[in-house]
């Protein structure tokens, strides 16, 4: 008998952290929705090894499935919590991407990264419309990327423990009242600079590059996050030297800080800091006749673990 068609538009995500490795939480509609777009999924990502069978007639051998596990990407509006000092609902997404999160009740909550085993990972429920995917001990990474009339978002790639999909109804009372109105990047909601240099942007982007692996010995399988090398690009309109030279800044590969500053109301700012920032790779290009300037970027720590701080107030 063939069955009704699945729509992708009858999708949620939910995400809640574990206690503890091993310790899967359990995800509700009411207090653990995340509002996203852009959902890719890959229910069951592994290496597969042929048997490489001699036999006396052409054809291919079967394959084993090694390490498998399943991944789940999706985008989060950049947006505060509503409060200032009140952790965002999408802070837990960033701890399961090795960051620290630090609250300072009524004034503002940071995240800062770390070289430190992620121990409270994630357990992830993708819904989608009566297929739930389950990804357990999940751990991530995530990239920020912010476009002149558009939109800012953070996109997270997540791998965790494959767990057999099942057939399960979409989650009863999913609230999604914790994810405020985003504000568009623009001249009344976003400020920046970078090196001194405050001048028109057109779009900046961040990654924080997590080496994420799907680690598989014998007795042991799990997603790791091994090292991280932020990265970033940059495209900004075209001015003189003497409002900033950036071809000796790239020459001399300067270090110098990056803010953006998202929101102007409290409960809804949304500050990435970055102390040691280098541009490279300069080029130009063109928007309408306007004459712009594009390089890449590579973000440094300066103490450790510093090099892209976010802070929600």
């Amino acid at each position: 008998m063939m069955g009704t068609f699945k729509s992708t538009r009858n999708s949620v995500v939910l995400a809640a952290l574990q206690n503890a490795i091993g310790v899967p939480a359990e995800p509700t509609g009411a207090q653990d929705a995340m509002l996203v777009s852009n959902i890719s999924a890959t229910p069951i990502a592994a290496d597969m090894v042929s048997r490489d069978l001699i036999r006396p007639f052409f054809g291919n051998s079967d394959q084993l499935p090694a390490g498998a596990h399943a991944e789940l990407n999706f985008d989060v509006e950049i947006a505060g919590s509503g409060t200032a000092g009140e952790a965002p609902a999408w802070g837990r997404l960033l701890v399961a991407s090795n960051f620290t999160e630090a609250v300072t009740e009524a004034t503002d909550v940071t995240y800062t990264p770390n070289s430190l085993v992620v121990e409270t990972p994630l357990t992830i429920y993708y819904h989608l419309d009566g297929l739930l995917h389950k990804l357990t001990d999940a751990r991530g990474t995530v990239s920020f990327a912010f476009t002149v009339n558009q939109i800012p978002k953070m996109s997270f790639k997540f791998m965790g423990v494959y767990n057999p999909v099942t057939d399960s109804p979409l989650p009863a009372g999913t609230d999604f009242g914790k994810f405020l109105q985003p504000k568009l990047a623009s001249s009344a909601a976003t400020t920046w600079a970078m090196h001194g240099y405050s001048g028109p942007l057109q779009d900046l982007s961040l990654d924080i590059a997590n080496t994420l692996n799907w680690a598989a010995l014998i007795g042991y399988e799990a997603a790791e996050i091994t090292d991280r090398a932020p990265t970033g690009k940059i495209t900004m309109q075209l001015g003189s030297v003497a409002d900033k030279d950036w071809w000796t800044a790239s020459q001399n590969a300067a270090l110098g800080a990056l803010n953006i500053t998202h929101g102007a109301v409290a409960g809804n700012i949304v500050q990435f800091d970055a102390p040691k920032v280098q541009i490279s790779n300069l080029a130009y290009s063109d928007t309408n006749s306007k004459a712009l300037l594009g390089g890449d970027l590579t973000v440094t720590p300066d103490e450790g673990n510093d090099e892209l701080v976010i802070t929600v107030k």
